[in-house]
């Protein structure tokens, strides 16, 4: 029973033609919004600075 709603999804008339589309989109708009409150809080200059020192303590320098 599973494979056969598994196989009808993907190759059937029902299948999730536009879904990988609508994912990729969603997924840009939250990566998005990540960045600008990001930007927005000024969290930008304290994130390089962390990553920064964390490279420096892993090189030595």
């Amino acid at each position: 029973m599973w494979t056969r709603t598994v196989i009808s999804r993907t190759r059937g008339t029902n299948r999730d033609a536009g879904a990988g589309f609508v994912e990729y989109a969603g997924l840009m708009i939250l990566i998005a919004g990540i960045f600008t409150m990001i930007h927005g809080l000024g969290l930008d200059g304290v994130i390089s600075g962390a990553i920064m020192t964390a490279v420096s303590n892993v090189t030595g320098g």
